[in-house]
């Protein structure tokens, strides 16, 4: 079975199209302000719109409350929730049990100790999401075009599915799944030409090298 892309961040209409055309498992869009990827809940339900039926729209928000997380799964169209900040295994528990949603819990990720830690997640999150730590002067979570030791995760072994993130390329993508054995890969940063802008063809490029493994 190949690899399974998320492609992440996503603001064009044909950038969704593109994604979906090209093979993409599940599609993200970004509902945090800092990030150049933002999205208001009123463009997020106009581009979750061409999505079809088998390919998942996840909301990504960070350390958001109920009431944002109710207006964005009320409003905006989307079927899964992405949880990339410091939510605790209680509060991933509260939003999974509050909501009724498929849950991904985003873990950073530097030492093999981060990959344990991740552990506490897994009877709470229906699949977990590894990105790079962010830089300190990071003003986002992820998104940040960094990467992480790939080794850390083989042979992991987790009970959930989980997705490889952080600093993915379209010509790093298939080492990267080899190395760490991921069964879904999620990019963002490294398939646009700027911060927020996509790019068509490396879309299509990064899941094409996915497949590919």
């Amino acid at each position: 079975m190949s690899v399974i892309v998320k492609i992440c961040g996503l603001k064009e209409a044909e950038h969704v199209d593109a994604a979906v055309k090209a093979g993409a498992g599940l599609t993200g869009f970004v509902f945090f302000e800092r990030s150049p990827r933002n999205v208001s809940i009123a463009e997020a339900k106009m581009l979750t719109a061409r999505v079809p039926a088998g390919v998942r729209k996840v909301a990504l928000s960070v350390d958001a409350d109920d009431d944002v997380l109710r207006a964005i799964i009320d409003g905006a169209g989307v079927d899964t929730l992405q949880l990339h900040g410091s939510e605790t295994v209680e509060r991933v528990r509260q939003v999974r049990e509050n909501f009724g949603l498929p849950v991904i819990k985003a873990v950073p990720i530097s030492t093999l100790e981060d990959v344990e830690a991740a552990r506490n997640y897994e009877a709470h999150a229906d699949m977990l999401l590894f990105d790079a730590k962010p830089p300190k002067d990071a003003t986002r979570p992820g998104g940040n075009a960094e990467s992480f030791d790939w080794t850390l995760l083989q042979g992991a072994g987790f009970r959930v599915p989980w997705l490889l993130a952080g600093g993915l390329t379209p010509e790093n993508v298939a080492e990267a799944v080899r190395i760490s054995g991921a069964p879904m890969a999620d990019v963002s940063s490294g398939v646009e030409d700027a911060p927020g802008r996509k790019n068509t063809r490396k879309i299509r490029d990064f899941i094409a090298a996915a497949h590919s493994v």
